[in-house]
Order: structure tokens, then C-alpha cells, then sequence
């Protein structure tokens, strides 16, 4: 193939859409090895990766980006392993983030869910979702993700939705659900009770209003009391003192009058009671505060609730009833201060919890509802982390992930909504019996009454979530899919739902399987603006992965999220870091037009065996340790670090030294020309399947014209030949290290530090870039290596060969000269004009304390006892250092006394 068939640029508008609906239709993202196929084979372990379900009312965001861009890094690298790797799509129905969408929609057209009823509700909830509900998912295509499509779930779909009921009735059978009164987290914008974990605190600047609890004796005297929610006196059922408090020892119990209300309520004592917080006086509010409803508990206060459904006090606020709560608190206040029983208010920051969908504060209430019995679940999940069957990655989210469950409490898991798994509990009007049933009954299974009616709640969305390794997969039916992909492999998700999600699924996956539902966690970072801060609208430094992948392309943005993590640490996005990549884009594009115009001028076969030159053994060399490093890294879980060593290979190495090496050898024509072209080919080939799980798009386009090109002139042929497509290439296969490939490294980096110390030197004196000097190397005992990459140096430095002199020793230095030694090769560039003696000597000497301080640091750490701890050969190569750090200083001395320094 000509290299004119290559464009001159890269069109990544032009490619990646191609690209994926090539891959998808040719059935790439399917797993290899299907139990459907009649050539299935059991006996092949599987990875497999269940998608954390994007809600159906999501639009794209970088949260998205980065957990589809690391399973897709991680399904890539397994597929082009030869595993048979299965990612398991879907979307989840988002109970309450979808009804309010929906809501929305219907306030638009001047209606209310209640004014359509609940057939009416789902009606319009389900055309909405069919409408929108896919947006989603199109946009995670655009990032490159390669899941099997035909396979993907919804929460809400017939086959969930039996796993969800089954899981119910399943649990409520072995006594793990229930129904009762118990303090939750109440919305009343939502109307609806929501998890602790769907609560946010927000700091907030409040105020603390002190006001007095008169004792019921009528003798004039209180206890002075302090509350953030005055609206709540309605409720309370005692006021608390520490025990120990000797300001109100003498009150215990003794009754005190509700203000406004006139009821009477006792003054008890608690060890809780915080002494130094406002007056050491604790009001008591079981009904609406959590650690009061502990203590009401202990002491068995009664619980009066006095707001409704909408945060609206309800009848047993006496005059205040049909209020809203702020309304009310201002009410009672000045009626308080009316009456002489305020003291005074005072600025307080306080935390303020609110629904983490609905954003207004939440109120703390007691509410009938339906719980799981957690304990037992929380035990098994702890015990599967604790004895190695789940490893969390990075392990410092293992304490938290056992705090958390040590200290669990009952799951709430109804919802007061209509979309979603409505609970699977009818209620019946005659012998007021409940019946729990996989199907929906037609009579009372207790007194056979056709009288009964479904609960009206849903479950919350997190109980049919947790069952998503498994539900996926046909459970509660023993599915061939069930048989052969579960238990999933490695669960990847972000760290701020490791409780929301992860320790349900482990919880849900040992209950109903009996087998931990995946063997690896890895929770990846939050993505932040590029100075660290959260990302927030308010704050304008939101950015929209869309727009960034209309820009500068998918593999960009891919690129510098995975590139930019460490597992579990958050990852700062800078735009110009995507750029940059866009610029690695379009240069492995130009490499790629480079190696085939190579291939395009090479002879079509050599005469003679390979000569390989000490570029071309060194680049192999370096390849061969980049593959093995790679991976190590990946098998640890550091893919951020395996991205940055091959894209600095790649462009670094490579493409810096290599091609510029490669363009002298290619035009040396010949066998010379036909091994660097095959270098060049293999070479490259092998960065472009290395990058290819990071850059998927740019990578297959460009492997495709490569592949092309050597079927047509096939200098080099992989050892498995060309596949199909790199999407199901084999990944490079690390190799046991070869005799001669540390000298080759170590004989190249000797040439690599001449260059650069002349290139330094050239900068240093302003050498124009074209201008071509003369230069002398006193080498010692590489002489002979040196001489045979004289024209390399010559071509890489700007030297003029017919001026370069390499001597072995030498009794006199060139002078006037600058100098520099590069790994004790003595370099001089005799730039007559350009050399300060006393300049020149400063730097000389400025060299020589670095040398110095590295001999010290060496001789001090091979006298310690890590040369006796060490590995032999970590040893040898410190040795080996100090050697070259001691001729270094030696080489450095003699040249500051040509100088006529000391």
C-alpha cells in the first residue's frame, strides 16, 4: 500500500462512528465463548462486568465517561487476551429521579399525578421512558463501549421485575422483612421516605434559639433549653439533662410545661446529654429527631408526631395545625416571646440534611414501612472481604467498607412513589391478614376473601440494583447465561456508592446464590476541574464530556481520564490535558504514515539475514520490557501508570529516537532499508494493540491500514498472522528477558545522553538549530562503541561528521571549549567565541557536587544493609552506578583544571 493512501491527518468525525457500528455489527462485543452456541466450551473461565446501570433519565456526564472508559479498558485488554468476555449492559428505572422527570412534564400540561391516577401515572411514566429512556445508552456508544448490546437490562423489565419479587418474598419467608414504625429520613417534597445515603449535609448558617422550660410546680423556675427547630416543641415528650450536670440535678423528675401547649412532660437524665452544648438543657423530640428517638426509647417516652406528609404541622399542633414547618417556627417563636419564655438567638452553622434528589431539608419522622432485617446479610458481606473471596481495590476502602457494615442499620426500602416494584403485599379488608405472593393472588391466602388490595408502595431502586450481577443474567431461572458468566469478575464503580450499591450487590449475591457476586472491586476517583474543585454548575467549571468528544475526540478524553487515575484517587481534568492528547492522536497518526511509507520504500524481501543495529536491538529491547511492565501493571490494577509508560514509549522513544535513527538507515536502502522497515512494523504494531484498550478508535483505524499494507508487502507478518480486526487481536505477550537486552539498553542510553548533553550545550550557547559544529568525545574504553554510532550521534546532535574527532585518551584538552561528560564520556564542542572560561568552570564545578552527592548516596546505601538484603542484581546495578558516577567526578575534575580551576 502506498503511503499516499493514508489521509494526511486524522478524522476522528469521520471514523468513530464508522468504526463502532463496524465492530457491533460484526459481532465483535459478543462474547467468543457463548453457552447459547453449539460449540460452547464450559471449561473456559469467562470475565465478565456488569455495568453500574446509568438512571434512564441521565444525560451524559463525566462520572459516565470515566467508569465506561475503565471497564472498556479492562474488557478490551481481557478480549484481546483470548478470554471469552461478556459486558453486561442495561439501565436502571431510578424511582424517584424518573417520577419527578415525569411529574415535570405533566405540571407543564397543567396536571398532577394524582389527577390521573396510577394506571394514568405509569401510562405516561412508561411513554416517557420509551422516549427518553435510550438517550443514555446512545451516548455511552460514543465513548467506545463495548458491551453486547443484545443482552442489555432494564430494572424494571419482566425478567428483573420476577428476580425482584422473588428476592421479596424469598427474604419476607425467612423472617429478613418487615413492616413497622421506625425513625426514617422523610421528603416531603418527594413525599416519599429515602435512605440515609440519599441524604447530603450541607453546612449552613442557622440560628440557635435558647428559650425556657418552666417547671409544672408553678414556682417560677426553668431550665434553660436550646433548639435549632423550634417547630419541633410541639412534639416534645421530655426535656434531658446529663446526669452528672449539677446545674439541674435537683430538677429530675420533676415535670416542665410545653410552651404554647400546656403539656406537662418529665425532665429525666441521660449519659448522651451534651453538657457543654447550649445550656446542658436537651429537648426531646422522639417523633421527629433520631437520637431523640434512641433516648425516648430507653426512657419509653411516648412519640407524637405533628407534621403530615408535606411538612405541615397536623393536628397535634394545636393552634399551629395546617402550617409549614418554617411557617410555624417563626409563629411559635414570637408567641414564645410573646408569652416571656424566649432568652435569645444566636448565629449557629449548622448541618442541614437534604434529599439528595429533591435538594429541600429533610425531616426526621416515624413512619410505618418496610425493612429488611440487615444483620445477617451485613455478616456474610463482611466475612467475604475478611476471608479473600472480594479484594477491594485500593485496600484502604476495605476499613471503610467494614465500619460501615459493623455499624449497619435496618434497611428502609419502601418508597411512597408509583414507578417502580411496587411491593409484592396485599392487605385484606376482612381478617386484616397480609399476603405475600410471587404472583399476584386473586384471594386472601388466609380466609379466602376476594377483598383485598396490593400495597401502594415501591420498593426503593437500590433493592432490585443489588441484584443486578445475577438478575442480569436470568436468575431466579438456572439460565445457561447464569451457569457459565456468574459469578462476574471484577465490579468497577466510583467510591462515593461503595455503601449505596456495591455492599448490597455482596449482600444480595451471598443470599441468593450463595457466591459472592464478583471477585474484585475497583472504585475509581471522583472527577474534579483542574484545580481539584468539585465540578458544579453553580460554579461554572462543569464540563460536558459531549462537547469534549465533539472537539478533540473520544480517544482523547478516554486517554487522559484513564491515564490521569490511580484507583480510588480523584482525577483532576484539564482540558489542555485532553488536547494533548488529541495532539498524541494525530502523532500516532503520523508515526503511522511514516512506518508506512517506509514499508512503501523498502525492497521486497532481503538478501541477506538480519543485521540488527544497536537502534534496532534497543528499541526492541525497550518494547520487550514496556510489554512486561504493562503487564505487571494491569495485573495490580494501575492502568493510569501502564497509559503513561506507553504513550511515553510511543512518542519518547520511538518516535523521538527511533524514526529520526530509522530515516538514516532507510535511506542506506537495501537489506538495511528492509530490516528497519520491519522493525518500524513490528514495533508499531505492537503500541498500537498496547494502546488500543485506552484509544480504541484511532488505534483499530490505523491498525486496519497496517494490516492492509504488509498483506500486500509482507515484510512482517505477526506470529499468529493478521486478525480480523484489533479489537480481537492478541494483546502482546510479556517474555522472559534475553541475555543480550540490558547491554543493547545500556550501550543506547550511553549514545542517548551524548546527544542530549550536546543538544543541551548547543541551547545553552544559542547554536542555531541548523547549524551543523564540530565536537570531540574522549571515550576511554567505549571508543569502539562509540565509533560505530558515529554517524547517529553526528545526525542526532547536529554534529558535522567531518569535524568529529573520538579519542580514546587524551594528555591535553581542547581548549577553548565547553564541555560536558555524559556517563564518564568526556564531550567537548570547541564553539571558538562562544566560551567563558570562568563561566564555563562554574558549571563544570556545579556539575561535579551533583556527581558527588550521588557517590555519597551510593556508597552510603551499598555500606547499609540493604547490600545484604537486596537481590544480587539490584545490587550489581547500584555498583554499577557508583562506578559510572566515580568516572564522571574524575572526568569532570580534569576538565575544570584545563580550565585552570583546582
Amino acid at each position: 500500500m502506498p503511503e499516499s493512501s493514508l489521509p494526511k491527518t486524522y478524522d476522528f468525525k469521520a471514523t468513530e462512528e464508522r468504526i463502532y457500528a463496524w465492530w457491533e455489527k460484526e459481532g465483535f462485543f459478543k462474547p467468543s465463548n457463548d453457552p447459547h452456541k453449539p460449540n460452547f466450551d464450559p471449561s473456559k473461565k469467562p470475565f465478565v462486568i456488569s455495568i453500574p446501570p446509568p438512571n434512564v433519565t441521565g444525560e451524559l456526564h463525566l462520572g459516565h465517561a470515566m467508569f465506561v472508559s475503565m471497564e472498556d479498558l479492562m474488557i478490551r485488554y481481557h478480549r484481546m487476551k483470548g478470554v471469552p468476555t461478556l459486558w453486561v449492559p442495561g439501565t436502571d428505572h431510578a424511582g424517584i429521579a424518573t417520577q419527578l422527570q415525569v411529574e415535570k412534564m405533566l405540571a407543564s400540561e397543567g396536571l398532577t399525578r394524582d389527577m390521573l391516577g396510577r394506571e394514568g401515572f405509569l401510562k405516561r411514566a412508561w411513554e416517557w421512558k420509551n422516549k427518553y429512556g435510550g438517550i443514555i445508552t446512545r451516548q455511552i456508544r460514543r465513548l467506545g463501549a463495548s458491551c453486547d448490546w443484545d443482552r442489555e437490562r432494564f430494572t424494571l423489565d419482566e425478567g428483573l421485575s420476577r428476580a425482584v419479587r422473588e428476592a421479596f418474598v424469598r427474604l419476607y419467608e425467612k423472617g429478613l422483612i418487615y413492616r413497622g414504625p421506625r425513625m426514617i429520613n422523610w421528603s416531603p417534597g418527594l413525599r416519599t421516605a429515602v435512605s440515609d445515603l440519599e441524604v447530603e449535609y450541607t453546612q449552613e448558617q442557622g440560628t440557635l434559639y435558647y428559650f425556657k422550660y418552666m417547671l409544672a410546680d408553678g414556682n417560677g423556675e426553668y431550665i434553660p433549653v436550646a433548639t435549632t427547630r423550634p417547630e419541633t416543641i410541639l412534639g416534645d415528650t421530655a426535656v434531658a439533662v446529663h446526669p452528672e450536670d449539677e446545674r439541674y440535678q435537683r430538677f429530675i423528675g420533676k415535670m416542665v410545661v410545653v410552651p404554647i401547649l400546656n403539656r406537662h412532660i418529665p425532665v429525666i437524665a441521660d449519659p448522651y446529654v451534651d453538657r457543654s452544648f447550649g445550656t446542658g438543657g436537651l429537648k426531646i423530640t422522639p417523633g421527629h429527631d433520631p437520637n431523640d428517638y434512641a433516648i425516648g426509647q430507653r426512657h419509653g417516652l411516648p412519640i407524637i408526631s405533628v407534621m403530615d406528609e408535606a411538612a405541615r404541622i397536623n393536628q397535634n399542633g394545636g393552634p399551629y395545625a395546617g402550617m409549614d414547618r418554617f411557617e410555624c417556627r417563626k409563629k411559635i417563636w414570637a408567641d414564645m416571646q410573646a408569652q416571656g419564655l424566649t432568652i435569645k438567638t444566636e448565629p449557629y452553622l449548622m448541618n442541614v440534611p437534604r434529599s439528595q434528589r429533591g435538594g429541600e431539608p429533610v425531616e426526621p419522622m416515624v413512619s410505618t414501612q418496610w425493612f429488611v432485617r440487615i444483620q445477617p446479610l451485613a455478616e456474610a458481606a463482611l466475612q467475604a472481604v475478611r476471608d479473600g473471596r472480594i479484594k477491594i481495590v485500593p485496600e484502604r476502602f476495605t476499613k471503610v467498607y467494614y465500619n460501615w457494615l459493623e455499624n449497619i442499620q435496618d434497611w428502609c426500602i419502601s418508597r411512597q412513589l408509583w414507578w417502580g416494584h411496587r411491593i409484592p403485599v396485599w392487605y385484606c379488608a376482612d381478617c386484616s391478614q397480609m399476603t405475600v405472593s410471587r404472583q399476584d393472588p386473586d384471594r386472601c391466602a388466609h380466609c379466602g376473601s376476594l377483598r383485598i388490595e396490593q400495597d401502594p408502595d415501591v420498593l426503593d431502586t437500590w433493592f432490585s440494583s443489588g441484584l443486578w450481577p445475577f438478575s442480569t443474567l436470568g436468575w431466579p431461572e438456572n439460565t445457561p447465561d447464569l451457569r457459565y458468566f456468574y459469578p462476574t469478575s471484577v465490579l468497577e464503580t466510583g467510591y462515593d456508592i461503595l455503601f449505596f450499591w456495591v455492599a448490597r450487590m455482596i449482600m444480595m449475591g451471598l443470599e441468593f446464590t450463595g457466591e459472592v457476586p464478583f471477585h474484585t472491586v475497583y472504585l475509581h476517583g471522583l472527577i474534579r476541574d483542574e484545580h481539584g474543585q468539585k465540578m458544579s454548575k453553580s460554579k461554572g467549571n462543569v464540563v460536558d464530556p459531549l462537547i469534549v468528544m465533539n472537539e478533540m475526540g473520544t480517544d482523547a478524553l478516554r486517554f487522559t481520564l484513564l491515564v490521569g487515575s490511580t484507583p480510588g484517587n480523584d482525577v483532576n481534568l484539564s482540558l489542555k490535558k485532553v488536547e494533548a492528547n488529541r495532539n498524541f492522536a494525530n502523532k500516532l497518526w503520523n508515526i503511522g504514515r511514516f512506518v508506512l511509507s517506509a514499508l512503501d520504500q523498502a525492497p521486497t524481501q532481503a538478501e541477506k539475514p538480519a543485521e540488527w543495529t544497536l537502534a534496532d536491538s534497543w528499541i526492541w529491547a525497550r518494547l520487550q520490557n514496556l510489554i512486561r511492565e504493562v503487564e505487571r501493571l494491569f495485573q495490580s490494577y494501575q492502568y493510569g501508570e501502564a497509559g503513561r509508560q506507553i504513550y511515553e514509549f510511543t512518542w519518547g522513544e520511538f518516535a523521538d529516537w527511533y524514526l529520526e535513527i530509522a530515516k538514516q538507515q532507510l535511506a542506506q536502502g537495501g537489506d538495511r532499508a528492509y530490516w528497519t522497515a520491519y522493525t518500524l512494523t513490528r514495533v508499531l504494531d505492537a503500541c498500537l494493540r498496547l494502546l488500543h484498550p485506552f484509544t480504541p478508535f484511532v488505534t483499530e483505524e490505523l491498525w486496519g491500514y497496517l494490516k492492509r499494507a504488509c498483506e500486500e508487502k509482507p515484510i512482517y507478518t505477526p506470529a499468529g498472522g493478521w486478525e480480523k480486526a484489533l479489537i480481537v487481536a492478541q494483546f502482546p505477550e510479556p517474555r522472559q528477558p534475553e541475555d543480550w537486552e540490558e547491554a543493547r539498553v545500556n550501550e543506547f542510553t550511553l549514545v542517548q545522553e551524548i546527544v542530549r548533553a550536546i543538544r543541551n550545550l548547543r541551547a545553552e550557547k544559542k547554536v542555531e538549530p541548523g547549524r551543523r559544529i564540530p565536537a570531540i568525545l574522549i571515550c576511554g574504553e567505549r571508543l569502539t562503541l562509540l565509533e560505530s554510532q558515529r554517524e547517529v550521534i553526528a545526525h542526532l546532535a547536529g554534529v558535522d561528521a567531518s569535524q568529529f574527532t573520538l579519542l580514546g585518551e587524551t594528555a591535553e584538552k581542547p581548549a577553548p571549549a565547553v564541555s560536558q561528560v555524559a556517563m564518564g564520556v568526556e564531550i567537548y564542542l570547541p564553539l571558538s567565541g562562544l566560551v567563558d572560561a570562568e563561566e564555563e568552570r562554574k558549571r563544570l564545578e556545579k556539575e561535579l557536587a551533583e556527581a558527588q552527592s550521588q557517590i555519597e548516596r551510593l556508597e552510603k546505601l551499598l555500606s547499609s544493609s540493604f547490600a545484604e538484603k537486596a537481590p544480587a542484581p539490584v545490587v550489581e546495578k547500584e555498583r554499577q552506578k557508583l562506578a559510572t558516577f566515580r568516572e564522571t567526578a574524575e572526568r569532570l575534575r580534569e576538565a575544570i583544571r584545563a580550565l585552570g580551576g583546582e
